[in-house]
């Protein structure tokens, strides 16, 4: 991975477990779930796994700039034990395009690893939106997401990999755009503060 500005969405490695924290964790994730894979379009609906007192789920208005709603399948588990044995059945499936999991304590290693099999298995992508104490040791990458405040444009956000097993770390900073111009054109990769021309000077 690279942070030049001149590069696409961070890619995640395809059939593997990974992990996003904070406050645009769920956002991270959910742009993630939507990009097409090798060997895969954009057919496939994606599994939302959240536990039931999160009952009030997502709006389909605020999800579409990341993700077409009607791809979108939300599950309700009582327990955590119950998320995770929805998440690895589903990976293991290949019925889906991506599985999303909200988990709010950490997993066992036994865990972590069972849904890694999972996911390779099925050939599907999974994603763990966690808490700041972290998912399981077993994840591929771990990120950090959060929003930058910014007086003209709201949809920036600092993504930052503070764990991978396969590579280097790194941080990006992205912004999000309307979705009409396709799926690869959501996110764009944009300079530091000093350099960062707003929305509106970009587009003139």
């Amino acid at each position: 991975m690279s942070n030049s500005p001149s590069v696409s969405l961070p890619a995640l490695a395809p059939d593997r477990v990974h992990e996003a924290s904070g406050p645009a964790a769920l956002a991270f994730a959910l742009l993630q779930a939507a990009q097409p894979r090798e060997g895969k379009g954009t057919d496939k609906a994606v599994l939302l796994i959240v536990p039931t007192h999160l009952r009030g789920g997502l709006l389909p208005s605020g999800v579409a700039p990341l993700i077409d709603p009607s791809r979108l399948i939300t599950v309700f588990a009582p327990t955590q034990t119950d998320q995770l044995w929805s998440m690895e059945e589903a990976l293991r499936s290949g019925a889906v395009h991506a599985v999303i999991t909200l988990t709010e304590k950490p997993l066992t290693l036994t865990q972590g690893r069972r849904l890694q099999l999972a996911a390779e298995s099925g050939r599907t992508l999974g994603l763990l939106v966690t808490g700041q104490e972290g998912g399981s040791n077993a994840s591929e990458t771990r990120w950090l997401c959060v929003p930058l405040w910014d007086e003209v444009d709201s949809t920036l956000q600092a993504w930052s990999l503070i764990k991978n097993k396969r590579g280097t770390n790194g941080s990006w900073t992205v912004r999000l755009n309307d979705k009409s111009s396709g799926t690869a054109g959501v996110v764009h990769l944009v300079s530091q503060t000093g350099e960062r021309p707003h929305p509106e000077a970009a587009a003139s």
